[in-house]
């Protein structure tokens, strides 16, 4: 069968517009609340494509509401800057690549937990995202004694409290 010249690239086209219109489903239309675990289990490329687009500044109230952390905290730990954050969620604006890379990695954290916690065994009762909040603060000795939260407002630092997390599902530290 041969296709024309036409023909391809318009199906090229209708599956790059394909590929780009799920990344955007999860990042504005869906609260971070239901979409951690979606999120976690993402390619690194829908991941990309999320943060370069951007995500709506209200997801960090969502999240700190999920998470029963006060803004300022959550502010602090991932370095963000409160005024810009604020006056994004008034004016229902998206946040920058560098600030949705921080809310993406913070909402894979929660959806890391769910997932360890699934596949460890019963989640019934257990609240992921505010089990996180804490657990954060714990200063924990793979840390040299100090808290993960002290690590969340660089990529490397989360990637590291990522990880440390999967090592909580072997039992390897505590």
């Amino acid at each position: 069968m041969t296709v024309s010249p036409g023909a391809a690239a318009g199906r090229a086209k209708a599956a790059r517009a394909s590929a780009q219109a799920a990344p955007r489903a999860v990042a504005r239309d869906t609260p971070p609340a239901d979409r951690s675990v979606e999120l976690f289990r993402a390619s690194p490329l829908e991941r990309a494509r999320i943060v370069k687009k951007g995500v709506p500044a209200s997801y960090v109230v969502a999240l700190t509401d999920r998470m029963a952390m006060p803004k300022e905290k959550f502010y602090r730990t991932v370095g963000l800057a409160r005024a810009t954050v604020d006056r994004k969620v008034r004016g229902l604006k998206l946040l920058n690549p560098d600030e949705s890379e921080r809310v993406v990695g913070f909402m894979r954290l929660v959806g890391q937990t769910e997932t360890l916690v699934r596949e460890s065994g019963s989640s019934v009762g257990f609240d992921a995202a505010k089990w996180l909040a804490g657990w954060l603060d714990r200063p924990l000795p793979a840390l040299g004694g100090r808290a993960p939260a002290e690590f969340m407002d660089t990529a490397d630092g989360r990637a590291m409290v990522a990880d440390l997390m999967a090592q909580q599902q072997s039992g390897a530290y505590g």
